[in-house]
């Protein structure tokens, strides 16, 4: 089966390097992109060093306008599946086989990576673990869909969803959003138990400050989408 990974990458040059290796190790038949989110580091040049193509965006798109570029760039080019893959660190590259495994059985059309099915690993703060708890409710009650770790972007994507997310992909906080679209679209969607760890190196792009502004906003859009798609 042909598969993409897609690697969203904002001022990543302190984890890049060792994200490539390790899936280069780990799936060496999968191909790469890096989609450069108009990063002020050496994050694009460490990757060309290392022969993997980089999509350069001339600004910054943010994590929604990111990854559905990397989304677009699989539908051109007839991939039958694309994988989302954090440049922090955090995702396991042996954990991608797992995460396939529905797709290529076309059991499913979307599988999350779950901290929350299965092993253990790391998982957050007890703050951030309640609001995925909280937006995980919301989502299913919205669609009937439940997804423990709805905040994941770790997921593998098979022809319909890539089909989907390159037309519409929630541009600030997509990952619940993103599941959403999905239930609301009929698509079969799934978890696969995936131990994360801490981020290696870098911020997170989300802050504490930021948590009680991050829920109001999704759970608003989250309704918002709801509504629209109803009407529509």
């Amino acid at each position: 089966m042909k598969t993409l990974v897609i690697i969203p990458a904002y001022n990543e040059e302190k984890n890049i390097a060792a994200t490539v290796t390790e899936l280069r190790r780990s799936c060496p038949a999968l191909d790469v992109v890096v989609v450069n989110d108009g990063s002020r580091d050496a994050t694009g040049e460490l990757c060309r060093a290392m022969g993997v193509p980089v999509l350069e965006l001339p600004v910054n798109l943010g994590i929604g306008g990111c990854v559905q570029t990397g989304y677009r760039y699989a539908l051109e080019r007839g991939y039958a599946a694309a994988v989302q893959f954090d440049a922090d660190g955090q995702h396991p590259a042996d954990a991608l086989p797992a995460l396939l495994e529905p797709i290529e059985r076309d059991e499913a059309d979307l599988v999350v990576g779950s901290r929350f099915v299965g092993g253990a690993g790391f998982r957050s703060s007890a703050m951030r673990r309640a609001g995925i708890i909280f937006l995980s409710g919301l989502v299913h009650a919205l669609c009937g869909v439940h997804v423990r770790d709805i905040t994941s972007g770790m997921r593998a994507a098979g022809p319909r969803a890539i089909a989907l997310f390159a037309a519409d992909y929630a541009q600030d906080y997509p990952e619940p959003e993103s599941v959403l679209a999905a239930g609301l679209c009929g698509l079969r969607i799934r978890e696969a138990a995936v131990e994360m760890r801490p981020r290696q190196g870098g911020e997170s792009s989300i802050t504490a400050l930021g948590g009680a502004y991050y829920m109001i906003k999704v759970s608003l859009s989250l309704i918002l989408r709801r509504i629209f798609f109803r009407r529509g």
